[in-house]
């Protein structure tokens, strides 16, 4: 009679591909693995691409240490179009000229983005008000009234310049909504902007150059994978396990 396979417990790293949502890495991870107890520590959107803490397991009860955990971006953000996502997933909704702006002035802008703040989350976003998260109500066309939320930016660099367009690498604290800084600096900079590209690249301690492709994962066997979960241990602190 063969033995029943034990539950793999631990914390995975994906790179979650575009096109994905977080629920549809979890989702494909629960199939490929042949087990429900799986979740992830922080979210990324659709558009998004990059580093997913996935947890595995009796590691799932990790998520409360786990997602308030630090994390950094390389993104790219144009100039010129606001769009009703705040993202290049969304409808373009203004146009404007990019008046003829020096890197080193936008970089005194993002100066004042820099360290505490209160940011007004996007009508695009999974926050629930009334039980509804808040992208339902905007597809409709509705508008619903939103708390700040407080955030913090650790830094935030310009890594390349050719307008329209602005490669940024940006730290920051958990809850932080990319797109909408993206936007924000848009405004202040009198042209609109929106997010025209996002990846994850660290996550508190772990990076994505650590993860695995989707289609690596599945190209594994699970006896593979497993050797692949970083346990519990040595994802937290010990005095929290």
């Amino acid at each position: 009679m063969l033995a029943p396979q034990k539950e793999l417990d631990g914390v995975l790293l994906v790179d979650k591909p575009t096109d994905h949502t977080s629920h549809d890495v979890v989702a494909r991870l629960r199939g490929k693995l042949r087990m429900k107890r799986i979740g992830h520590a922080g979210t990324l959107d659709p558009m998004a691409t990059g580093l997913l803490v996935i947890l595995v397991g009796k590691s799932t009860r990790l998520s409360q240490y786990l997602v308030g955990i630090d994390k950094e971006y390389e993104g790219t953000m144009e100039l010129g179009k606001t769009t009703n996502s705040q993202d290049a997933d969304g409808e373009v909704m203004e146009t404007r000229p990019v008046p003829e702006l020096t890197e080193e002035g936008v970089r005194t802008v993002i100066q004042g983005f820099l360290g505490d703040q209160y940011q007004l989350p996007p009508m695009f976003s999974a926050i629930k008000i009334d039980g509804v998260p808040l992208y339902k109500t905007a597809r409709k066309g509705g508008e619903v009234e939103r708390e700040p939320r407080f955030i913090r930016v650790m830094s935030w660099d310009i890594t390349g310049f050719a307008l329209p367009r602005i490669n940024f690498r940006l730290r920051c604290t958990k809850g932080t909504y990319v797109r909408t800084l993206a936007h924000d600096l848009g405004q202040k900079l009198g042209c609109g902007a929106h997010l025209a590209a996002l990846r994850r690249t660290a996550a508190g301690p772990f990076k994505v150059t650590d993860a695995l492709t989707m289609d690596q994962i599945q190209a594994l066997s699970i006896p593979d994978i497993d050797r692949r979960l970083i346990p519990a241990s040595a994802a937290v602190p010990s005095h929290v396990l």
